[in-house]
């Protein structure tokens, strides 16, 4: 009898303590749950009551400061609140969805449009500067030393306002090229009159030129010579003229023949050869001669002869003796028997027996003849 109650004891203990045990876990779950929504609501009003305090912010509108109090929380609402107008391109230090906090400085800077011509294209850009150099630093265009600014620099901007780059750029380019040489005369005793004679060849001498381009655009505006500089001088030629004059050879039968030539099937020496001689033509009627047909010297020439067609030339005796032969290109043989006032020097007058054919006859020059002697040749 004394084990049984032993046991009834324990178990009335067992079930307690279970229990027990249950409720405490259950408690403190709960406790945990109220704690996380004390904790939340304890930010949320903490963050309500931060959005909704009264901050300090400076707002600098071109360079004007004014200090405003809000309880505006976010940037944007605040410049709604205020009335801050802004454009799509003006600048805005902070973004508009930004937190305020007591202290901050918001900067907003209004831009105004340019058209900016540079580099091949126009583009529309907007500026916070002033005046045109203002601009283009704001927008950090890189200008040359060179390069040319429309309008200038220092002009106050306008909206809208047209500006012009123009690139300038500079290269210098060298280029050798010959100098031509001189000729220079000098007279010579020893050579005859009307000859020349190469002393010392002439050489062309070389420079260096260098010059300066000028480019706009990549285009050639202007192009000038900055600098030459000789690299090699020029050698030059020297010509000896002829001042001798020559002593008059006097023609003989007993002059010896200077050459042999074959003209017209007949082979010939000549004694003198006269180049560049002069034709002219006349007939025995009075306007060559001045004689009619009842002169009595008509028809008859300085040498006693009777003009003939083919044969009688007139010449300058200093030059073709009288009653001798000659051989004239293109003409052929012909014997000199006549002379005339006019007929001077390598000057030749054919006769012909008709005077019309004589006055159309003109004046022939480049003519060579060859002076033979006063017998004729012939083909034996």
């Amino acid at each position: 009898m004394g084990v049984i109650p032993v046991q009834e004891t324990h178990e009335k203990r067992s079930s307690s303590m279970a229990f027990a045990l249950r409720w405490e876990h259950e408690n403190r779950r709960r406790n945990i749950i109220i704690l996380f929504f004390s904790v939340a609501l304890a930010f949320m009003f903490f963050m309500l009551l931060y959005g909704t305090a009264t901050k300090s912010v400076s707002v600098v509108v071109d360079g004007q400061e004014t200090v405003v109090v809000t309880q505006q929380g976010v940037l944007k609402h605040l410049l709604d609140e205020k009335a801050i107008t802004f454009g799509e391109f003006d600048r805005i230090s902070l973004p508009l969805d930004t937190k305020l906090r007591n202290g901050d400085v918001i900067v907003i800077n209004h831009t105004a449009p340019v058209q900016l011509t540079a580099d091949g294209e126009t583009l529309t850009l907007y500026t916070t500067g002033k005046t045109v150099a203002g601009a283009l630093e704001d927008l950090n265009i890189t200008v040359g030393d060179l390069d040319k600014v429309t309008p200038a620099p220092e002009v106050e901007l306008s909206s809208g306002e047209a500006i012009k780059i123009v690139r300038v750029t500079k290269e210098f380019a060298e280029e050798t090229v010959a100098i031509a040489f001189d000729t220079v005369t000098q007279n010579d005793g020893n050579l005859l009159k009307g000859k020349q004679q190469t002393v010392q060849e002439g050489k062309e001498g070389s420079k260096v030129i260098r010059t300066e381009r000028t480019y706009e655009d990549g285009a050639l505006v202007a192009e000038q010579t900055v600098e030459e500089t000789v690299a090699a001088e020029s050698v030059s030629k020297v010509v000896a003229v002829g001042t001798k004059v020559p002593v008059p050879t006097v023609l003989s039968s007993s002059s010896p023949n200077v050459d042999e030539i074959t003209k017209g099937g007949v082979n010939f020496g000549y004694k003198k050869i006269l180049n560049n001689v002069t034709l002219t033509a006349y007939s025995a009627d009075a306007a060559s001669t001045g004689k009619d047909s009842s002169h009595p010297q008509y028809g008859v020439t300085s040498t006693g002869t009777t003009v003939t067609e083919g044969r009688t030339i007139a010449v300058d005796k200093n030059v073709i003796p009288l009653g001798w032969w000659v051989y004239i290109e293109g003409l052929g043989f012909r014997r000199a028997e006549d002379t005339g006032g006019s007929v001077k020097g390598n000057k030749v007058d054919v006769y012909f027996d008709s005077g019309n054919y004589a006055s159309k006859f003109g004046t022939k020059r480049g003519y060579t003849v060859y002076v033979i002697g006063p017998k004729k040749p012939t083909a034996d």
